[in-house]
């Protein structure tokens, strides 16, 4: 049987354990004419211990053996090295079938009569250590291709946050925001609990950048996000982007009272950043208008429709003056 071609860079290593020396030496010689690495023991403790050391592909392994017969030792190798244990290939005098059996029950994975067809003994060994060889490649195969799903999988997901994520600014873009707040929508509309919603505007943006630069616009754009995801810190709590200079903060159970405290901390909190803005009209230093809305939501309405209301309570603070903060009319009621 002709040998894999793979074993001319690893030669496989055979462990030769046989009590009869002659044996044994002709063993070793015709297993080195294939090439092989060889060792070899005369008893089954010592056969032990060698496989323990040199971790064979393959051990020849007579039946025969004293006090630790090579049915025991067959056994205590693959109860000792578990997954890493090398194949088998009992030797039997004859066709005895008891033998036969109890070699296979103990884990041989073939057996070999004696005496010792040389023929028949090359073809068996070869034919065993291709099959692992064949079966490595496949193990090795089959690891690879779970790391590369492994990595397909990760990419996927990482795709997927750069899908909902603002790259200027790092936080939920306005898809991701839409999703989020229909979310909570849902949940809430549920629990019969509250969800607010603060719609944030830089005041005097353009005039910002064309004062300082679009570069230092996206530096104002990035700082405030900051602030705002700063602000928020529960799980059901969200910060995004929601277009241009604008942010909203969805804020999950929680009433008129406690976003309107948010959004006013997130107001003085900006200004108190004292970010510069020379030509804004109303101050000198980088400011924010917000509108709130708060409602209970209910399963035959829509999250569109708290977003209208905060939208419109943003609109009536930048018509009363910007940099405060106005509630929706309907939460005000």
């Amino acid at each position: 049987m002709s040998r894999n071609p793979e074993f001319k860079k690893k030669p496989p290593f055979i462990l030769i354990v046989d009590e009869d020396a002659s044996r044994r030496g002709l063993l070793v010689r015709a297993m080195q004419n294939e090439e092989y690495g060889v060792f070899e023991a005369s008893n089954g403790e010592e056969g032990l211990k060698r496989a323990r050391e040199c971790k064979p592909d393959l051990v020849l392994l007579d039946a025969d053996l004293p006090i630790l017969d090579g049915f025991e030792c067959c056994g205590q190798i693959q109860s000792m090295m578990g997954e890493t244990a090398p194949a088998i290939l009992m030797m039997i005098v004859g066709n005895d079938n008891a033998a036969i059996d109890r070699a296979f029950e103990a884990g041989a994975t073939d057996f070999l009569s004696k005496p010792i067809h040389w023929t028949v003994l090359r073809q068996r060994v070869g034919r065993i250590l291709a099959s692992r060889w064949a079966i490595a490649q496949l193990q090795r195969q089959i690891q690879r291709e779970h790391l590369l799903t492994e990595q397909l999988e990760r990419a996927n997901q990482q795709l997927q946050r750069l899908a909902l994520i603002d790259r200027l600014t790092q936080i939920a873009n306005r898809r991701y925001f839409d999703q989020h707040l229909s979310q909570q929508w849902n949940q809430l509309a549920r629990e019969e609990s509250s969800l607010s919603l603060i719609m944030c505007d830089i005041d005097w943006f353009k005039s910002y950048n064309d004062t300082y630069g679009h570069q230092a616009g996206d530096e104002c754009l990035q700082t405030i996000a900051n602030l705002l995801s700063d602000s928020v810190k529960r799980a059901g709590d969200l910060v995004a982007r929601y277009g241009g200079e604008e942010f909203a903060i969805v804020l999950s159970h929680t009433d008129t009272k406690g976003a309107l405290q948010l959004a006013e901390s997130i107001r003085e909190t900006l200004k108190e950043r004292a970010i510069p803005h020379k030509n804004s009209p109303i101050n000198d230093v980088v400011t924010l208008s917000l509108g709130v809305a708060s409602m209970i939501p209910t399963p035959k309405s829509s999250a569109n429709k708290l977003i209208a209301e905060a939208d419109d309570a943003l609109y009536q603070a930048k018509e009363s003056g910007r940099d405060m903060t106005c509630l929706a009319q309907s939460t005000a009621t």
